[in-house]
């Protein structure tokens, strides 16, 4: 008589061997908590505690007894809710990218290999680490800009413009024409604002814009392409006629709408691009979601008893990740130029110092003040094209199947 009390492959509880059907937080998402929690409660006491004409920083200053503090270290700035979702949208790159590469030196070191490769996506690589830091860090060197009518349209360095054309120059005057000065690199708009400070200024939004709409179109888009493609049926149906109805609908008409009745805000251009921009990332990851799940480690995953929800998040996420991390990128540019196009028909938010207003500001003066539209327009177009170069390069170092269509 077989007494051996062995259970069979097939009546393994594989799950209670991998830790168990209760759901457990991983380390990056405790790390990611513990550091999203002080950004939550200030942006809580911001909502409950702080008066309209109040900063928040300086109200805590206030309150913890050290007023001068924060105003000495340039934090006395307003905090809009952007801001709080930007620094939110900051640490889940922290953790959630910059984290496992660092723990996975030896497929960091072949995917670097193999983008490395890409010549023209090292310089658009450099490019955005510069707009990234310039965007960080700038506001904190730099004041705002700030108009002063009387010295309007003052050259870049290194240009001149006709006397009659500027109320005071600030630089040398040389035969009748107002030279360029390092007080203002870039020169200065019809207001008198400097260019250089509002390309920096235009970096912060930019970034914003970038990582904020991209966090969310990429966790709509990914749950829902992901659980559409593996659940099936039903599901599956009712999710893509969602998805049909987004990418059907006129985006710029209901931004339209949303503008005559509430005012354009960089906030609400954020939220509507992300709530009609998941449904192209949702239709892309469930075609490579449906590919993923028909490999035979998910039916071995299924045939051992797993669920849904960790094949899912262990084996069809991480298998379509390269695919969408490229796509996400992709997305970027577009959401670039849409602000940009928006600022330039003056639809945008004329309070915030983004590229496409200080295009907007200076199409008038085209003529003999170039500088205010070429100097945001070139970074536009750099920024743009970077992108676009960085996205291809992630497609060719991370997805060999794409590598080996090419060279077919």
């Amino acid at each position: 008589m077989d007494t051996d009390d062995t259970p069979r492959f097939d009546q393994v509880d594989w799950e209670a061997y991998a830790g168990g059907r209760t759901a457990r937080l991983s380390i990056k998402t405790k790390l990611f908590a513990l550091t999203v929690a002080p950004i939550l409660a200030l942006g809580a006491y911001d909502w409950y505690a702080v008066g309209e004409r109040e900063t928040v920083f300086g109200a805590l200053g206030a309150a913890l007894g050290f007023e001068g503090v924060f105003e000495a270290g340039g934090l006395d700035f307003v905090v809009s809710t952007v801001d709080y979702a930007f620094a939110a949208t900051l640490l889940l790159f922290l953790w959630y990218i910059i984290v496992p590469l660092y723990q996975h030196p030896r497929i960091t070191r072949y995917y670097w290999r193999r983008f490395s490769r890409n010549r023209p996506a090292l310089v658009s690589l450099a490019w955005l680490a510069l707009v990234f830091v310039g965007g960080l860090v700038g506001p904190l060197f730099l004041a705002p800009p700030e108009q002063n009518v009387l010295v309007g349209h003052q050259p870049p360095v290194g240009l001149s413009i006709a006397e009659a054309n500027v109320a005071q120059c600030v630089g040398e005057v040389t035969n009748g024409r107002c030279t360029g000065t390092w007080q203002y690199p870039l020169g200065t708009t019809r207001g008198g604002e400097g260019v250089f400070k509002s390309v920096v200024y235009g970096m912060t939004i930019s970034m914003k814009i970038a990582f904020i709409t991209t966090t969310i179109v990429a966790v709509v888009g990914i749950t829902v392409g992901t659980v559409s493609a593996y659940a099936g049926g039903w599901f599956d149906e009712i999710a893509m006629r969602a998805v049909d109805i987004v990418l059907s609908f006129p985006t710029l008409l209901f931004f339209l709408l949303i503008l005559f009745a509430y005012g354009a805000g960089l906030g609400m251009f954020i939220i509507i691009f992300s709530v009609f921009g998941w449904g192209g990332t949702a239709r892309y990851v469930r075609s490579k979601a449906l590919s993923v799940s028909e490999e035979e480690f998910v039916k071995a995953g299924r045939l051992s008893g797993a669920s849904t929800r960790r094949i899912v998040r262990r084996h069809v996420v991480p298998n379509t990740a390269s695919s969408i991390i490229t796509q996400l990128t992709l997305l970027i540019p577009g959401f670039l130029l849409a602000e940009a196009q928006l600022a330039f028909l003056g639809l945008g938010d004329s309070t915030i110092a983004s590229w496409g207003q200080l295009i907007a500001a200076g199409r008038s003066d085209l003529s003999f003040a170039p500088w205010i539209v070429l100097a945001p327009g070139i970074v536009l177009f750099l920024t743009i094209l970077a992108f676009n170069f960085l996205g291809d390069a992630l497609l060719d170092a991370v997805d060999p199947e794409a590598t080996t269509e090419a060279n077919r």
